[in-house]
């Protein structure tokens, strides 16, 4: 019965998501965050893409292996309709962390919004991997796609 326990005890504790600061950016926090990256999520969330871009450029030009400021920046860039330096910096992430859920789903939609269905998928099968029990990165993406492939043709 001990034996059970333990086993069940160590799936559920491996299962757990990893989030960093408490949303869906999974990789893992740095022990002390930033006045720039603090900055560049205030400025993400306020959906102030410039000044998120500005201050996460300044983190990755100050700790260029922090994946998740890459991330950051990748999403900024992408939500400000920069596509081609939101794959730049979502590669870089990818290429830091290559189990980035977050980067993963991100772009995953970034594909999406360039009409590349199939590159989308391909992120979605990888999430697929990595989220053992499911995880929110996978559910968006998965989510994101079926809208995707739904909406009629322009």
């Amino acid at each position: 019965m001990q034996l059970l326990t333990a086993l069940f005890l160590a799936l559920a504790l491996n299962a757990a998501p990893a989030f960093a600061d408490g949303d869906s950016w999974s990789s893992p926090p740095t022990a002390i965050e930033s006045a720039d990256y603090a900055a560049g999520k205030r400025a993400a969330e306020a959906r102030d893409w410039k000044s998120a871009i500005d201050a996460f450029g300044r983190v990755v030009a100050k700790e260029p292996g922090n994946a998740g400021a890459y991330n950051y920046l990748a999403f900024a860039y992408r939500k400000s309709g920069n596509l081609d330096l939101a794959f730049k910096n979502y590669r870089e992430a990818l290429r830091l962390d290559p189990k980035h859920r977050g980067a993963h789903e991100y772009i995953g939609e970034a594909y999406l919004m360039a009409g590349n269905v199939a590159k989308a998928e391909e992120h979605l099968k990888i999430l697929d991997g990595l989220c053992r029990f499911g995880c929110p990165e996978y559910d968006d993406l998965k989510k994101a796609i079926a809208d995707h492939k739904a909406k009629p043709p322009r």
